[in-house]
This record gives structure tokens, sequence and C-alpha cells, in this order.
């Protein structure tokens, strides 16, 4: 089984969200800012760099909301081809934004960042992970 860790940042400033759009494969849809966490990076500092990278945001962390754990059979994997099951631990952090201005990431697995109305985010196109985090707070 393959494993993958990743940390993720759930900003939210008023009555909206900050989501990033991901696109990889047959797999879209609007998503925390966030991903995986490179060789020897600690999780809090991977949350910070990938806000920055998808969203062009600088995060201050504020804590940890949770971690979430699934595993994906290899027919739902991103990765082509896959024969093992992947096993995900997500790291999810509360953060809000300090600085900088919002673009979009070039040529990673995001092509877009937006503000959405907490209302509206039943009605987006989402990956499960938004419902997770959401779950996790106490708004």
């Amino acid at each position: 089984m393959d494993i993958r860790v990743a940390s993720y940042g759930v900003i939210i400033d008023g009555d909206r969200i900050l989501l990033a759009h991901w696109r990889e494969g047959r797999h879209n849809g609007w998503t925390l800012p966030g991903g995986g966490i490179d060789p020897g990076e600690h999780p809090a500092d991977a949350a910070v760099r990938e806000i920055r990278e998808e969203t062009g945001y600088i995060a201050e962390l504020d804590g940890l909301l949770g971690i979430d754990s699934f595993v994906a059979q290899p027919e739902n994997r991103i990765t082509p081809g896959a024969t093992q099951p992947l096993h995900g631990l997500r790291i999810i952090y509360r953060a809000h934004v300090t600085d900088g201005e919002l673009t979009y990431e070039l040529d990673g697995s995001t092509d877009l960042a937006a503000w959405h109305p907490l209302s509206e985010v039943p009605t987006l196109k989402r990956v499960s992970l938004v419902d997770i985090a959401l779950g996790m707070l106490e708004l």
C-alpha cells in the first residue's frame, strides 16, 4: 500500500472561505488549499507553503483542526495504472491570511483560487475534504 501525507488550511474570513480549484486528470473540484508534504518537511510548514503556492496568500496557522484518514482503491487513484491502494493522511489546520494577493498557481495541481460564501459551499462541485474540514469546525 502506498502512503501520502498532506497538509491543508481552512481559511475563513467572515462569511466566506478560501478554496482552490483542483484539476488533475478525471478529478476536479474545489478543495482546501494545501497538498503533499515534501520529504523532511514539517506538516505546518507544508500547509503554509501550499497555501502560498495555490492562492498567493501568506498565511499563519491558528491550530490543528484534525487528521483525516482514507484508503483509495487502485481504480480510484489519480495515478494512471496504479496497482496498489493509497492510504492518505490529511492534516488539517485552521489558518488566516496575513499578507499577499490572490493569484493562481501555474503548472500545478490547481488552476484557480477564490473566496466563496460559506452558504454556497453546498452547491459547489467540491472534493469531500471540504466537507470533512468544515465538520471539524465549530461554526
